[in-house]
């Protein structure tokens, strides 16, 4: 366990110099965000060991970079040499002992992710890249931008990097960090929790705003409060890019100090992307006008964004079943989000020409699902079967109110086509009968912010 003991209480007290810490601890290390921060402070030579309630991706690929992870969640998981503990938000949920243990208990310095996000902002021109929808591709987007014409930015992303060994801190194509030497950061900025008021921005995007993480939030007016207050810490010689004209967005951006800059004057409806739907055009804008903030022309921004690969789990390939159907995994776990990747995925395979869609979706956190419910039941429109997973719960307790069989019911008033499963194996033997069925026409896509994917391993696995 631990020490308590510490002789240098004014480093707790006043701040951190990252100079002089050498060993940090990371509780909740698996988090597409946080890991971010421990992949920054491991290329900077720090010795990083953290803690997660699961392994996973994130987990193994900070694993082949040397970094000791623990798998379960334990005070005494924390080592005798730490010299600072960084810690995800999310623990005030899931575990409050340990977060009160280490808010009290430990003399040495504690900070949360959004915390950290502040001190690495802090002397940085910060591009950050907020909204409910998008921000992770748009984010991605202008990290391949403003890499491809050599302004080398650090990034911070909310997901795996994929198809360019240059845009990873380790060479291998597939990070959420990227160590530029640049004055310019570009950082997903997260409202959960108001997290994202901890960054210090020049550039403020914001995608979009839509009612989501109402287990916090009281209700849309709530959420854009935090966005105002956000637009409000751009300085004056800052922008904040937008749609002005969305009726959410125009309230959040009155009377506020910087200038805006409508993101649909640089829309393009024929600009040829790697990957499908209107959504990600619409991301394309509010990152071609970034670029062209600090430099960049349109005609290079748009040559750049063109190479663009996507990230993991948006719209990734993940591989071909015997019989020749397609197996994707996408993220997409809001009802506007589902609706919006659906689309994309009819656009590269119409209806009228033969193509079925087969979606497998676990839904993420009860409360989502229940004050979502018929917003969820008109979402899969595009899908031709909709196979349920029981809820993720993550941070939450199961009251009993909402599950997956509740929204089956939902769907099938508007489509009937959706089938629920107690659990993952009753799901994969279900699958595994049905492909006899499927040929290469049929498109398999493992949906949502949990463990939907471990689904399509399974199939690719067969």
């Amino acid at each position: 366990m631990l020490d308590s003991k510490n002789n240098d209480r004014d480093l707790f007290l006043n701040g951190i110099n990252l100079s002089k810490i050498k060993n940090v601890h990371f509780i909740g290390i698996g988090g597409i965000g946080i890991s971010a921060i421990a992949r920054m402070m491991l290329h900077d030579g720090k010795i990083i060991t953290g803690q997660d309630m699961q392994e996973g991706e994130v987990v193994s690929e900070l694993v082949k970079l040397g970094v000791d992870i623990k798998i379960g969640q334990s005070y005494e998981n924390i080592p005798l040499d730490t010299d600072l503990i960084v810690y995800t938000i999310a623990i005030d949920n899931y575990d409050p002992d340990l977060a009160l243990k280490i808010k009290t208990q430990i003399e040495i310095p504690v900070r949360s992710y959004p915390e950290m996000l502040n001190i690495v902002s802090r002397d940085k021109f910060t591009i950050a890249v907020s909204g409910t929808h998008g921000k992770t591709t748009t984010t991605a987007m202008i990290a391949q931008i403003l890499g491809g014409v050599g302004y080398d930015p650090t990034v911070i992303v909310g997901s795996l990097l994929i198809g360019d060994p240059n845009h990873s801190d380790d060479g291998q194509g597939k990070s959420n960090f990227i160590s530029g030497k640049s004055k310019y950061l570009v950082v997903e900025a997260c409202e959960y929790r108001r997290s994202f008021l901890n960054i210090n921005p020049k550039i403020l995007i914001i995608t979009n705003i839509d009612s989501d993480h109402l287990d916090y939030y009281k209700d849309i007016e709530d959420i854009k409060n935090a966005f105002h207050e956000m637009a409000m810490k751009v300085p004056a010689d800052g922008y904040v890019v937008c749609n002005p004209d969305d009726e959410n967005i125009s309230d959040v951006i009155k009377n506020i100090n910087a200038k805006v800059i409508n993101w649909n004057d640089y829309f393009n409806l024929n600009l040829k992307l790697k990957i499908p739907g209107i959504h990600n055009k619409k991301d394309a804008a509010a990152a071609i006008a970034t670029s062209e903030i600090i430099g960049i022309s349109k005609n290079d921004a748009e040559k750049n964004i063109g190479e663009f690969m996507g990230t993991w789990k948006r719209f990734e390939f993940k591989g071909t079943l015997s019989q020749g159907s397609l197996v994707y995994d996408d993220y997409a776990h809001h009802p506007t989000e589902i609706k919006a990747s659906l689309e994309g995925f009819r656009e590269l395979f119409p209806k009228n020409q033969g193509w079925k869609i087969n979606v497998i979706f676990q839904p993420h956190l009860f409360s989502r699902t229940k004050l979502l419910l018929s917003d969820f039941a008109t979402s899969f429109g595009d899908a031709d079967e909709v196979i349920l997973l029981p809820i993720y719960y993550a941070r939450e307790i199961d009251d009993g109110s909402i599950s997956s069989e509740i929204l089956k019911n939902e769907i099938n008033k508007n489509t009937n086509n959706s089938k629920s499963f107690k659990d993952f194996e009753s799901a994969e033997q279900y699958l595994k009968e049905s492909l006899s069925s499927m040929n290469e026409k049929n498109i398999i896509i493992t949906m949502g912010a949990g463990e939907a994917s471990k689904v399509g391993d399974f199939l690719l696995k067969l």
